[in-house]
């Protein structure tokens, strides 16, 4: 599989996907490709302002993406597509509209045969077994927390080492905490902003200037550099 799965979309002061794009060219490659883009994490904003914000950005690299909304059968338009990309938003929209139009087991399908995947943020999380490790708000029911599985681990994106002054409640170290407790055989990692997931069939890396928070039950949580070896993470 080639899977390339970002924490964020954008750094405070930066434009739009700008920080991650030439990590995109370089995972597309020079040929121009016009890439499936999934964009059911849109809340409060169209699909087509999305994929139009989507496709600025990817034509400074010499890339394009087509929002599946535009296909009168969503099933097809997977099944034909060369590569796979899942923007960010809110993950349980997503999870839901994904199953409300039956690609879901689709799109695992075809990126374990072969066709290179994208996502940020919610794009990543549904990439995971579950939806769990996500920090949306559950805004509607996504009819199953059961995702793409396409790695056997969660990712935790936008992961926060602060607890800011004067707040009562748990940090994000201990909400996945309390996670792996519950799924003890389930290592989460926590994705900073900035940094990203590539895997090239076997191989797992970490792309950025940031470490990766390594989660397991039974284990004293550890900090991995993108210099360090992921690949135990694939099992």
């Amino acid at each position: 599989m080639r899977l390339l799965l970002i924490s964020n979309s954008t750094n405070p002061g930066e434009p739009y996907l700008d920080y991650p794009k030439y990590n995109i060219k370089e995972f597309l490659g020079d040929k121009p490709i016009k890439a499936l883009f999934i964009p059911y994490a849109a809340v409060t904003f169209s699909y087509d302002e999305y994929e139009a914000k989507v496709n600025s950005r990817f034509q400074e690299i010499g890339h394009s993406v087509v929002g599946i909304h535009h296909f009168d059968d969503p099933k097809k338009a997977v099944q034909e597509a060369d590569v796979i990309i899942v923007g960010g938003g809110n993950t349980w929209k997503l999870v839901r509209t994904m199953r409300d139009n039956g690609i879901i087991d689709l799109i695992g399908q075809k990126v374990k045969a072969g066709t290179p995947y994208i996502g940020w943020s919610a794009g990543s999380n549904v990439a995971c077994p579950t939806l769990r490790t996500t920090n949306d708000m559950p805004i509607i029911d996504p009819k199953g927390f059961d995702v793409i599985n396409l790695v056997p681990f969660q990712i935790n994106p936008h992961y926060l080492d602060v607890h800011p002054e004067g707040h009562g409640g748990e940090t994000r170290e201990d909400r996945i905490n309390e996670f792996i407790t519950e799924n003890q055989d389930m290592y989460v990692v926590g994705l900073r902003e900035g940094t990203m997931l590539n895997q090239e069939g076997d191989s797992l890396k970490l792309i950025g200037n940031k470490s990766a928070r390594i989660f397991k039950y039974g284990q004293e949580a550890r900090e991995l550099q993108p210099t360090d070896s992921f690949d135990f993470l694939l099992g």
